[in-house]
């Protein structure tokens, strides 16, 4: 049989900064150890999970004291739900440790020469600024370990519902954090999910089993614009026409502000909606956000940036890097929805998209067909395959390139394809600064870094998005 490993706790340790991703760092005996749900002046007790010869890893067992940072969190829920990570430290504070993300893996990782990385743009709006909330459904409450302890002592037993809604419990795929308020998103969404809770109670019907792959009531998307529009999609697990359409017309009975009201059938496995098609229940099956005097069409399935104010700056300064002056050909990579692309638009000679998922290009189309706009043109499929020679023929070659690939940043042969497309200019947009800087290391062998700007996107979370401008060193 194998023997448990002994536990190795360190005792009264000084948390002493913020390392990345959401997690601080001690040193013990000149080892490093990095502690999540720490905050640099906490003293701890710290369980380790991972014990290398030079780093360590592991969670806090007990606090001997607090740091002087720390703020009450305005969420009862922080802690549980891992939805925010740093509502214990002033918003200052967290702009603070963001930028001196962006310095650390820019630094450590690119190893490469760097202009002055100025403050991090902070967003004026820290609640209420989501514009795309994901609710789930289950029938697995999850109950925090102290609280479960605590009923233990007392000789007690959770009490077992039929259901709860809320958002997924971080490590647990099958339990659900059951939300009273989450005030990342502004009401009613609240009030809609509790809404739609209260109507499967009443009516027996049941909340989804992903262990069991069996029951009703799945999902709930719930997304906003800035023009005051709501969109609401609701997956269920199978068709019920009666009490669908009667939790249907509640919804738009009780929140009146509810533009486009969509349901989806998911009687898959997992929870991904690209192959779904959702029905449009009323309204027009999409809303439209405006980002400075451009319109988006936003339709279910879309990606759109989840912080629209935020999304405004973020593209203010893609564009200001671009350095455009109405002559310049640009290349949108990753274009998703056409968003940066169109919005440069209006400084640019032509605007060429380019992005692997085709859904996402005919919402691109669309959406500069919303903007009379006739100088762009976009393309489904990947980089590497669709700019070749003849593409640049037809298109001609760009002047600027403008990236903004997922977490996982380029593929290095796209990172090579760049290289000899060898554009005078290119801005990488990332929300992963430390793809971003391997990236960057691979590109400085024709270009120089010239510009940075890192933006926060999402208040209270170790979520970063960065600009960075690279100028072709021989041309500088």
């Amino acid at each position: 049989m194998r023997k448990n490993k002994p536990v190795t706790i360190l005792e009264k340790v000084t948390i002493e900064d913020y390392a990345a991703e959401g997690k601080s760092l001690a040193r013990v005996n000149g080892k490093v150890i990095f502690v999540e749900a720490a905050v640099p002046g906490d003293v701890v007790d710290i369980q380790l999970q991972k014990n290398k010869a030079d780093w360590g890893e592991g969670f806090v067992k007990k606090f001997h004291s607090y740091s002087s940072l720390r703020v009450t969190p305005f969420c009862s829920h922080f802690g549980v739900c891992g939805g925010c990570q740093w509502q214990m430290l002033p918003y200052e504070q967290q702009l603070v440790y963001k930028h001196q993300q962006v310095v650390d893996n820019l630094t450590r990782i690119a190893k490469i020469p760097l202009p002055v990385i100025p403050p991090i743009l902070g967003a004026p709006e820290t609640q209420g600024y989501r514009n795309k909330v994901e609710y789930t459904f289950a029938t697995e409450k999850f109950i925090p370990f102290e609280d479960f302890k605590a009923m233990k002592a007392a000789g007690t037993e959770p009490v077992k519902t039929p259901g709860a809604g809320g958002f997924h419990a971080r490590g647990f795929f099958e339990k659900v954090v059951e939300i009273d308020t989450c005030y990342l998103q502004s009401e009613p969404t609240n009030l809609m999910r509790k809404a739609v809770v209260n109507f499967a109670l009443e009516n027996n019907m049941p909340f989804y089993n992903i262990k069991q792959h069996q029951g009703w009531l799945r999902n709930m998307f719930v997304r906003n614009t800035t023009q005051g529009e709501w969109m609401v999609n609701l997956i269920l697990g199978y068709e019920a026409p009666a009490e669908r359409e009667a939790l249907l017309k509640l919804l738009l009975e009780q929140f009146p502000q509810i533009t486009t009201l969509l349901y989806t059938i998911n009687t898959k496995r997992n929870d991904s909606m690209q192959d779904l098609v959702p029905q449009v229940f009323h309204g027009t099956g999409y809303i439209t956000e405006k980002l400075e005097d451009f319109s988006f069409k936003i339709s279910p399935k879309s990606f759109f940036q989840t912080n629209s104010k935020q999304a405004e700056r973020l593209y203010q300064v893609t564009r200001d890097f671009a350095e455009l002056t109405g002559k310049e050909i640009v290349y949108d990579l990753y274009c998703g929805t056409g968003s940066i692309g169109i919005f440069c638009s209006q400084n640019a000679k032509k605007i060429i998209g380019v992005e692997f998922v085709a859904e996402a290009i005919e919402d691109a189309k669309e959406n500069a067909q919303l903007n009379q706009l006739n100088d762009t043109a976009f393309f489904a499929g990947d980089v590497i395959d669709i700019c070749n020679d003849a593409f640049f023929e037809t298109h001609g070659k760009p002047d600027v390139i403008i990236t903004d690939p997922p977490r996982a940043g380029m593929h290095e042969k796209l990172v090579k394809k760049l290289l000899d497309m060898e554009a005078p200019l290119i801005v990488y947009v990332s929300c992963n600064p430390a793809t971003q800087a391997r990236d960057l290391s691979l590109l400085s062998e024709k270009y120089t870094v010239t510009k940075i700007q890192p933006v926060d996107m999402f208040p209270h979370t170790l979520h970063i998005e960065n600009v960075v401008q690279l100028k072709r060193t021989d041309l500088i």
